[in-house]
């Protein structure tokens, strides 16, 4: 089995853990921005150990640490608002905006990347909004969870792809120690300044420490570091592209576990079936352009 096989086994394998972290948060009764601080302590403890046990270094240079301290703070807010979505729409809604994150890549990942823009990378994600309209239209009434997941879709987006360019420096598992780190102490603060901590945190219930434990280390801690790993040999927009598969699993099993509130028109499921073609559309397009270019080349050889 190849490197690159074995990858997109793993990924698909990470985006059905992360189609479960939605159906997590609906089933945790904290607020947002706690059961996020809550999250990433419990990951950071989790990879705190982790290297511990490991042996493995967190020593880096000021300047990349910060760096990376400062998408930690990204990926908080991007949780917050993800988090937010769900409570105040549902999970089917939020997971849906969250196919957007492929067009927010296609943009993104070339400006900060330097790399040249590729067409069909942004057709790809205009046609996925073609598919989000079609969800939509009958939908308005969740339009402020919508509005909240397009922006967790959009920090998505600027993440991954800050993220891929700490890959060739950094351990994956030491830049999500930092990031935890960093999304946690970013959240005490804004409690503190919000006034959070005099009011008193939430104490999660009994259920509701088991839900946080498998949100934390599983769909977190573990998740996290290889969704990281991975990119080592995916790009960035192959990893959000497959990550598009997340609202499938994700809208399938709360289908199942939430009956009739996540009962959806029938101009969502259209949407969500134009949104699965293009995720699969992808390593096609890749495949033909990929021969044309070894014909081409022979061609040339040939002359």
């Amino acid at each position: 089995m190849s490197d690159l096989l074995k990858n997109h086994i793993k990924l698909h394998f990470i985006v059905f853990i992360l189609g479960f972290t939605a159906i997590i948060g609906k089933l945790i009764s904290l607020p947002a921005v706690e059961m996020v601080w809550y999250r990433m302590l419990i990951a950071f403890v989790a990879l705190g150990v982790f290297l511990f046990f490991r042996k493995q270094s967190v020593v880096y240079s000021s300047r990349a640490i910060l760096q990376i301290l400062g998408v930690g703070l990204i990926v908080a807010v991007h949780w917050i608002t993800f988090f937010h979505a769900v409570k105040i729409s549902n999970v089917s809604v939020t997971l849906g905006c969250m196919a957007s994150t492929t067009l927010f890549t296609s943009i993104l990942e070339p400006i900060i990347t330097r790399r040249r823009f590729i067409w069909f990378e942004v057709i790809i994600g205009t046609i996925i909004l073609i598919g989000l309209y079609l969800i939509f239209q009958f939908e308005f009434q969740y339009k402020w969870g919508i509005v909240t997941a397009l922006i967790s879709a959009f920090l998505a987006g600027l993440f991954t792809v800050l993220n891929k360019t700490f890959i060739p420096k950094y351990n994956p598992v030491v830049i999500s120690f930092y990031e935890m780190g960093s999304g946690f102490i970013g959240i005490t603060f804004l409690l503190v300044i919000t006034g959070g901590f005099s009011a008193g945190i939430p104490a999660p219930s009994a259920v509701d420490w088991m839900w946080l434990l498998v949100l934390g280390i599983v769909c977190t801690a573990y998740a996290y570091v290889v969704s990281i790993d991975v990119m080592k040999v995916l790009s960035a927009y192959s990893v959000v592209l497959t990550i598009n598969m997340e609202p499938i699993y994700g809208i399938l099993m709360a289908f199942f576990i939430f009956k009739d509130s996540e009962y959806m028109s029938l101009g969502f499921y259209i949407g969500t079936l134009i949104i699965l073609a293009a995720v699969f559309s992808y390593p096609l397009i890749i495949k033909m352009l990929n021969k044309r270019s070894v014909i081409v080349k022979e061609i040339g050889h040939l002359q």
